[in-house]
């Protein structure tokens, strides 16, 4: 029996936005106590976003929705007390770090909490400067916010709800935008902030391999919002782990690295959800008898296992004959790329040179990217990956003569010539929507090109079934989860049929399942021809889907070329500031290999 009140308390609660025809969430119920760091999973579309903005008041005092039930934070109900009273129990970092800073300079924004309550001024000096300490950002407490990467925008946001001293912190995809170092110091001030045993989390995150050692609890939505499975992490996961696949939530790697084992006939027991648990589980593990993938066999000595990268991205029979790829295909294209690699670049940048104000991002950057490639972008956060990206696209557009996309120089043509070569989707979604609904969202490029209304019906109609999106045409796209709008924003920019597509994170938001059909469509688009181009953290997404890499490193080119190249040698990486993939490193060092 727990001694203390609960900090949050949930009872029966359904949330229904305008033109939603379904509540998600639906029928709510669960307490939060002091020192409890809980984790909340659940498909795209499942209510997660919006069951925390029910948290702290702001459904329903400022976003427009239909709620019923209770949520009592600190004793109080939300629908009773101001938004403002209720931010001293309940501190909310969003999805999007954008929507919530508000000042120019990284202090005063940290500060501005602590000020609105009132505080003694030696006491928001002191929380000021102690979070942003905490995350890594009190030697840039001077500069404007807008200066800062992605990821420091999110560390940033941090900050502020640490500052606040609220008791319950609730985060929304706290790392989806931070390098291994910036998710390390996130999760190590959390802990920090909890350890005392006065405060709680709750968190919503689909980079599980940070947080399985950081969670003490896990609530689990399923598709219509209700909560299915509540307790400890490991309990949860292993006892429901072929459910939770069928339902399409993230898990850790190192969890979908043994279940692609097991589909290959070696069962690993217990299930293994940490990359320490796995390479304790592979060290005594045999492969299957015969396996012609035996570790120092007969036939061929020496040889790596072989797990399939397959069954990381597909486990139901339908996503395996999606991404099932034969020896002959993968021959194929593997004399594609070779052959790639003699023909002229379709992007090429030479002494590219890119400033934000007084600031330098990018320094003389030279690189050449072959068509028909799937390349990534990686580096640390602030190591201007984005900045490359946008430059490339000519979303902000570069000094004139320095790049070329598809014969064109983007500092120089025309927004309607440029759109029609290369698609861009953006870090942020709603940063690229224009229209009332979703529906008009995708329409507006083919009514640009004066595309005919029967032709625009029928792509229209294609991209919202394949990203699933039928029932939300006539819903506004700000109205939509943050994975439906993930998915909106790649597909405004896919159905135009541009000739490179690139993408700032494009598996941010998303789930487990919707990941895995953008990456499969990513794919398909690059047999038919379309060269991609990702910008990401996720060094797993790289290793495993990417053709080539590009790394950065204080807004240089660090290292280019074959993802298989690069990922040979570790320095090129950690070098850069970046570290491998916990599981890539685990199955080498035990004998194992992704094929």
């Amino acid at each position: 029996m727990r001694s203390s009140a609960p900090l949050l308390r949930v009872r029966d609660l359904s949330i229904t936005h305008a033109n939603a025809a379904h509540p998600s969430p639906t029928a709510v119920d669960f307490d939060i106590h002091p020192g409890e760091v809980v984790l909340l999973l659940g498909p795209s579309g499942s209510g997660k976003s919006t069951l925390t903005l029910a948290l702290n008041g702001l459904i329903p005092h400022a976003v427009p929705a239909t709620m019923t039930g209770t949520v009592t934070a600190g004793g109080l109900d939300t629908t009773d007390v101001p938004t403002a009273t209720l931010s001293t129990r309940v501190a909310m970092v969003f999805q999007d770090p954008d929507a919530q800073i508000v000042t120019g300079t990284v202090y005063d924004e940290v500060a501005f909490g602590p000020e609105n309550l009132l505080l003694p001024l030696d006491e928001v000096r002191a929380r000021t400067e102690d979070a942003l300490r905490r995350v890594g950002l009190w030697e840039r407490r001077d500069e404007n916010p807008d200066r800062l990467s992605g990821g420091g925008r999110q560390r940033l946001a941090i900050g502020c709800a640490l500052a606040m001293g609220s008791p319950l912190i609730v985060l929304d995809e706290p790392t989806a935008n931070l390098d291994p170092q910036g998710v390390d110091d996130v999760y190590a001030a959390l802990a920090d902030v909890v350890a005392a045993g006065d405060r709680a989390i709750l968190l919503v995150e689909h980079n599980l391999d940070a947080a399985m050692g950081f969670v003490t609890r896990t609530i689990v939505l399923d598709r219509s919002g209700h909560v299915v499975f509540d307790g400890e992490p490991a309990d949860v996961i292993r006892a429901h782990v072929d459910e939770l696949i069928a339902m399409g939530v993230w898990l850790p790697a190192a969890t979908i690295a043994a279940l692609r084992m097991r589909d290959a006939g070696t069962t690993l027991d217990p299930l293994p959800l940490t990359p320490d648990e796995l390479g304790a589980a592979l060290a005594a593990a045999q492969p299957p008898p015969g396996s012609s993938s035996e570790k120092g066999s007969d036939t061929d000595p020496g040889t790596p296992h072989r797990v399939s990268s397959r069954f990381a991205r597909s486990t139901t029979e339908e996503e395996r004959s999606a991404r099932s790829t034969t020896e002959e295909e993968r021959s194929a294209r593997s004399t594609t790329e070779e052959q790639s690699a003699s023909h002229q670049p379709i992007v090429r940048a030479r002494g590219l040179t890119v400033r934000r104000g007084r600031t330098e991002i990018l320094h003389g950057v030279d690189l050449d990217i072959a068509p028909g490639s799937f390349t990534a972008i990686v580096g640390a956060n602030g190591a201007g990956k984005t900045t490359l990206l946008q430059s490339l696209a000519g979303v902000v557009p570069p000094p004139k003569h320095r790049v070329t996309v598809c014969g064109i120089d983007p500092g120089a043509a025309s927004p309607r010539d440029l759109a029609s070569r290369i698609g861009f989707v953006f870090q942020n979604p709603e940063h690229q929507f224009i229209a009332h609904t979703v529906f008009d969202e995708l329409a507006h490029g083919l009514r640009l090109r004066r595309t005919p209304d029967a032709e625009i019906a029928e792509r229209v109609e294609s991209m919202l079934s394949r990203f699933g999106l039928e029932s939300k045409a006539q819903v506004h796209p700000f109205l939509l989860s943050g994975g439906e709008k993930r998915r909106l924003s790649v597909g405004t920019a896919l159905i135009t049929r541009p000739q490179v597509l690139a993408l700032d994170e494009p598996t941010f938001g998303q789930d487990r399942a919707r990941a895995t059909e953008l990456l499969t469509l990513l794919h398909d688009l690059r047999d038919e021809g379309t060269t991609i181009l990702v910008v990401t953290h996720d060094l797993q997404l790289v290793a495993e889907h990417t053709s080539h890499t590009i790394v950065l490193r204080d807004g240089r080119v660090h290292a280019a070329g074959t993802t298989a190249d690069l990922f040979r040698n570790e320095r090129t990486f950690t070098d850069a500031g970046l570290r491998l993939p916990p599981l890539q490193r685990v199955l080498a060092a035990s004998g194992w290999a992704i094929a």
